[in-house]
């Protein structure tokens, strides 16, 4: 994971089309509200389903905490607005074409899938309070039961 994800630190200027075509960046929510943003390797696959339909069930309860679930992965808008609709996400999906905020961020990793080496998504998720500084960084995330892990950091 890179220096950029430093617990304390300020959260990386990221700047991301959204499944509406509006560009939709972290520093608009400074501030305002606090925002848990969750890297995602692929719409519609499995564990990627399962994470953002936790997300989407528990979206109130982030809301009353006053943040704001923003989706990132490398799949295009078009991809985003068929996997939110077919889902009823609530919040935006944000478009990382050619990974290179997850590059940045140092997510875009090597991975093995039946002996097979390839790059991809380590599946991560930041939380970024209020004032704009990284409060909390879950690397590696397993789906089960991780969403109400960041529900309850939070607090």
């Amino acid at each position: 994971m890179s220096d950029a994800l430093e617990v304390g630190k300020p959260a990386p200027d990221v700047s991301l089309v959204s499944d509406k075509g509006e560009t939709v960046s972290l520093a608009d929510y400074k501030d305002k509200q606090a925002v848990v943003l969750y890297f995602y390797p692929k719409d519609d696959t499995s564990g990627c389903t399962k994470e953002a339909c936790s997300f989407r069930d528990l979206s109130a309860e982030f809301a009353e905490k006053g943040a704001v679930i923003l989706g990132v992965s490398p799949d295009d808008t078009r991809s985003h607005v068929k996997f939110r609709d077919k889902y009823a996400l609530p919040f935006p999906l944000l478009s990382d074409p050619g990974s290179e905020v997850a590059k940045r961020l140092g997510i875009w990793v090597e991975k093995t899938n039946y002996g097979r080496k390839y790059m991809g998504i380590e599946r991560t998720t930041i939380v970024i309070g209020k004032d704009g500084t990284i409060k909390k960084v879950f690397p590696k995330v397993s789906v089960t039961g991780h969403v109400e892990k960041v529900l309850a950091a939070l607090d």
